[in-house]
C-alpha cells in the first residue's frame, strides 16, 4: 500500500528495545507508514520506529544531517582524494556551495527527516487510538520527536510537511519556518507536563523527556530570529518571546537554567568521554541517539571512521577511510589554545604506556581486546590529529606485527593508496584549483583529521558502533546560555559560562590532569571560536555560523555566497511528486 502522506514505499523497520514499555521486546516488523489508514501499526512498534529513525542514518551517518550542518561550514569538508570520494561531486558541493535540487546528499537528508516526521505522526495516531498503558507519556514523547524532526527540517529546508494525525481526511500542510516556529515552540511547551523527568518511568537520554524538551526549546529560542527571516542581514535576537514574557534570549536562559541547575547533569572533566564508546555513562547526556553495536540498524561508526586514514587500523580487521578533514580556518582558530583539554588527548594503556603519536613509541600492550573477535585493539589518540601519524602495521597473515613478548609494534605510517607518501596530516590544504576541493593521489595526506569520536572496532565491523550520538548534552546548554547572555548584553555572565566550560575540562595524567585555562575577556569573535571548541563535529556549526554572520564568507574552496544558501533546496524528485511543496528562492 502506498503512503497517503508521502510517496514512500513500505519500510522494513528493525525495531529495537528501548525500554519503552518496561522489558517488552519489540520485534522486527513491516510497518506500513500510512497516515489516514485505520489499519494502524501497534503503538509500541510505531513509537520505536519514530525513535529508530534518529539513528537510521539521519543523525549518525556523515551523509545526512551531519553533511548539511558540518560540510557546509568552516569546520569540515570532504574532498575528492585521488580516485576516491568523487561521487559526481556531491560531497565537494557541500563545501564548494554548488549544491542544487538534484544533489544526492540534499535528497537523502530531506528523505530521512521526512521519514522521521512520517513515523512520528504514525506513532501519534497509533498511540492516540490505543489503550496502551502510559498513554499520555508516550503520546507526549511521539509529539516531542515530531517537533524535533520538524524543527531540524525547518532549519535546513525552510519548510516541512505535516498532516493532522487525528483526521484521516486532513489535507497535507506545509509548515514554513517563518510562520511555524512560534507554533512549534508553543506545542513543545505544552508537552512538558506529560513528559517524564529523565531516569524516571524507565527513561534515559535516548528518550524524549522533560529535559530533552527544555534543550529543544532553548535551541529553538536561540535560533527563532533566524528562522523567522533566515536571509536577513541582521537578526533581532531580543524579540519578545512567544509565551510568558521576556525576550527570546531570556527564554534560552530560563530553559538552560532548568538543565544546568536541576542537579541531573554535570560536566565531564574528560571532555572526550562524551564521545567514547561507553558514553552512555557520561553525566552530560540530555538527549542522544542510542546505538546498538553489532546491529544492522541504528548503529553507525561514521563520525569516527570517516576521518581516519585507511592505514590507521584500530584492529587487524578495521581501518579508516581517508575522507573528511577539518579546514585550515578551523584548525588555526585554535592558535594559542592547543593546551585546551578539548583539542587533543593521548591514550594511556592499562600498564601505564602512553601512545604519544610522535615517533617516540616503539610498542604498546596488546592486552586490550576487540569484543567479538578477541584480537588486539590499538587505541588512537583523540581530538585533532596533525602531522606525521604512527600506528600498527598489518603482516601478510592479516595480523598486527608484534614484538617477541606480545606487544603491538608501532610504525611510522604511510598512506595506503600511495605507499611512499607519509601519512602526514597537514593543516594547509592547498588545492591545485583553489575553488575545487580536489586532491591528486600525491596529495591525499592533506588535512588535519578529527578523532573526536572513538572508533568502535567491535566484531571487526567498520560500520557499527555502540557509541550514543549526543544531540543535546550539558556542554551544549552552557554554550547556548553563554550566547544568550552575550546577546542580552550580560557579557560577564557569558564569560563566566565560557570559563566554566574551559576550566571544568582537564588534560590527561601525562599533563598532570591540568585544567583548562580561563580567558579574561569576551567579544563576538571569541565567543564564536569558543562555540567551535566545545561543539565541533556535533552538527551545530552551520546554525552558529549563520547567527554570527559567518556563513556567507569565503573560505578554503568556498566562495563568498548569497544569503539564499543558508537554506537548502527542496529535492527536485520531491517537487515532481508533490504539488503542495514549492522550491525555495534562489534554486
Amino acid at each position: 500500500m502506498k503512503s497517503n502522506f508521502f510517496p514512500i514505499n513500505k519500510i522494513i523497520l528493525s525495531v529495537f528495545a528501548l525500554a519503552l514499555i518496561g522489558c517488552t521486546d519489540l520485534d522486527e516488523k513491516v510497518v506500513d507508514e500510512v497516515l489516514g489508514s485505520e489499519n494502524l501499526a501497534d503503538p509500541e512498534s510505531a513509537i520505536a520506529a519514530a525513535y529508530g529513525q534518529l539513528g537510521d542514518g539521519t543523525f549518525v551517518d556523515h551523509g545526512s544531517v551531519f553533511a548539511l550542518q558540518e560540510y557546509s561550514t568552516d569546520e569540515a569538508l570532504l574532498a575528492t582524494r585521488g580516485s576516491d570520494w568523487g561521487d559526481g561531486g556531491k560531497w565537494r558541493a557541500m563545501h564548494e556551495f554548488t549544491w542544487d535540487a538534484n544533489n544526492d546528499v540534499v535528497k537523502t537528508t530531506w528523505d530521512q527527516l521526512n521519514f522521521g516526521i512520517t513515523k512520528s505522526l504514525t506513532a501519534i495516531r497509533s498511540i492516540d487510538k490505543s489503550s496502551v498503558s502510559n498513554k499520555a507519556l508516550f503520546l507526549a514523547e511521539a509529539k516531542g520527536l515530531l517537533a524535533y524532526y520538524t524543527y531540524t527540517t525547518l532549519d535546513l529546508f525552510g519548510q516541512a510537511p505535516y498532516r493532522d494525525p487525528s483526521n484521516i481526511n486532513a489535507p497535507i500542510e506545509i509548515r514554513k519556518a517563518d510562520t511555524s516556529i512560534d507554533g512549534l515552540i508553543t506545542e513543545v511547551e505544552a508537552l512538558i507536563p506529560n513528559l517524564a523527568d529523565i531516569k524516571t518511568q524507565n527513561t534515559h537520554a535516548g528518550r524524549f523527556t522533560k529535559q530533552a524538551a527544555y534543550a529543544l526549546l532553548a535551541d529553538m529560542y536561540l535560533n527563532r530570529a533566524v528562522l523567522k527571516n533566515k536571509t536577513a542581514s541582521t537578526f533581532n535576537f531580543t524579540e519578545q518571546a512567544v509565551n510568558g514574557g521576556g525576550t527570546d534570549m531570556d527564554k534560552v536562559i530560563q530553559y538552560s537554567n532548568l538543565l544546568i541547575n536541576g542537579g541531573l547533569f554535570s560536566l565531564e572533566s574528560n571532555y572526550f568521554h562524551n564521545f567514547d564508546i561507553n558514553n552512555d555513562t557520561s553525566k552530560e547526556m540530555i538527549f542522544t541517539v542510542v546505538q546498538k553495536k553489532n546491529s544492522t540498524r541504528n548503529a553507525d561508526n561514521d563520525l569516527a571512521y570517516m576521518s581516519m586514514e585507511r592505514i590507521q587500523k584500530p584492529s587487524p580487521d578495521n581501518r579508516g577511510t581517508n575522507a573528511s578533514c577539518i579546514t585550515p580556518e578551523f584548525y588555526f582558530s585554535w592558535n594559542g589554545n592547543h593546551d585546551d583539554p578539548r583539542f587533543q588527548r593521548n591514550y594511556q594503556y592499562s600498564d601505564g604506556t602512553w601512545f604519544r603519536n610522535d615517533g617516540t613509541d616503539v610498542s604498546v600492550p596488546s592486552t586490550s581486546k576487540v569484543e567479538g573477535t578477541g584480537k588486539p585493539w590499538f587505541h588512537f589518540n583523540r581530538g585533532l590529529q596533525v602531522g606525521q601519524q604512527y600506528g600498527p602495521k598489518i603482516l601478510a597473515d592479516g595480523n598486527f606485527d608484534m614484538t617477541a613478548d606480545g606487544r603491538i609494534k608501532v610504525y611510522k605510517l604511510f598512506t595506503e593508496k600511495n605507499t611512499t607518501l607519509p601519512a602526514d596530516f597537514t593543516p594547509e590544504l592547498n588545492f591545485d584549483n583553489p575553488s575545487e576541493a580536489v586532491f591528486t593521489q600525491a596529495q591525499i595526506n592533506r588535512g588535519v583529521r578529527n578523532f573526536k569520536f572513538e572508533f568502535d572496532p567491535g566484531y571487526g565491523n567498520n560500520g557499527t558502533s555502540g557509541m550514543d550520538v549526543p544531540l543535546y548534552r550539558l556542554g551544549t546548554i552552557y554554550m547556548m546560555r553563554a550566547e544568550a547572555y552575550f546577546r542580552s548584553g550580560n557579557i560577564g555572565a557569558a564569560l563566566a559560562d565560557v570559563n566554566i566550560l574551559r576550566t571544568s575540562r582537564t588534560r590527561e595524567a601525562l599533563y598532570n590532569n591540568a585544567s583548562g585555562v580561563a580567558i579574561a575577556s569576551l567579544d563576538a569573535n571569541t565567543l564564536f571560536k569558543e562555540s567551535g571548541y566545545e561543539l565541533y563535529w556535533e552538527m551545530y556549526r552551520r546554525k552558529a555560523m549563520i547567527r554570527f554572520g559567518k556563513f556567507d564568507l569565503p573560505g578554503t574552496a568556498k566562495p563568498a555566497s548569497q544569503p539564499y544558501r543558508r537554506i537548502f533546496p527542496i529535492p527536485q524528485a520531491t517537487l515532481d511528486a508533490s504539488k503542495e511543496l514549492s522550491q525555495n528562492p534562489g534554486y
